[in-house]
Parts: C-alpha cells; structure tokens; sequence
C-alpha cells in the first residue's frame, strides 16, 4: 500500500521508527517531513500528508505530533479528509470501520514505538463496514461545502 507519512520535531522519532517498519512490511512509504528533531510548525506537514491522501496520490495518511492532537485537527482542515487520534489500537480500527478514516493521528508522547506499530496495523487493515455508516459519512463530508442542519 502507498502510505503518506509526517510528523512534527516532537514527532519525529517516531515517525522514522514507523517508516522502517511499514518499508519492511513491503509499502511504498513517501515522507513528507520533519527531517529532523529541530522545532517545526506540525500544520505545514499536517497539509502535506492531507493533500496527498485527498488527491489520492497515496491510500492512507498517518501524522505525528507530541499529543496528535494539533495534526488531528489540521488534517481535518483539508477537504475531503478524515483524520482521527488514535490512543489504542481498537480506535484505529473503529475510526476505519464506522468513520471511514483516511488519515490516523498518533501522539509520540504517550505512544511507543511497539504500540504505535499494533495502531497502525489495525489502521491499515480495517474495512469501511459502509452500511448505516455511508449515510453519516455523507452527512459529514457535506459539511465541508454547505451549511446543513
């Protein structure tokens, strides 16, 4: 699978170690940023991996900053995204399953490389259970376009 992936300077770590990981599982990983350790804006990346998934240059997005709350919610700034947290591997799987996540946002503060690795396998590889879901998934992208009650 061809995997988009960024992270921030707190972030970053992580995101080398997960890189790794996905390149020996056999993806295609393109690595949008940080390079390095040395402090960052997480939005500017955050917009990278989003724009790659939204334009479907890559299936998925995975984004890392210290809580994975910030590139959480900048991802979701992009249209067509779906970028959910994920503190555990049951809410990678969730997310994909009734939400149909595009993009899975980890906190490097909270998340070793050894639990960050389980949340990303479940991420990868749930299905969209569609169904009831489908109709909530188009509710939430028309929010992006129109004002609807």
């Amino acid at each position: 699978m061809k995997i988009a992936i960024g992270s921030d300077h707190r972030g970053f770590k992580l995101k080398e170690a997960l890189k790794s990981s996905l390149e020996s599982s056999g993806h295609e990983v393109c690595d949008f940023g940080a390079q390095s350790g040395d402090s960052v804006d997480y939005p500017k990346y955050a917009k990278k991996v989003s724009d790659a998934v939204s334009n479907g240059r890559v299936r998925k997005g995975i984004l890392i900053c210290g809580s994975g709350l910030g590139m959480c919610m900048a991802a979701n700034k992009v249209k067509g995204i779906r970028a959910a947290l994920a503190r555990e591997p049951r809410d990678a799987e969730i997310t994909v399953r009734h939400n149909n996540a595009n993009i899975v946002c980890i906190g490097a503060d909270y998340t070793g490389k050894k639990y960050a690795e389980e949340i990303v396998e479940k991420f990868l590889n749930s299905e969209f259970e569609g169904g009831r879901h489908n109709r909530r998934i188009e509710f939430m992208m028309k929010l992006e376009d129109e004002d609807i009650e």
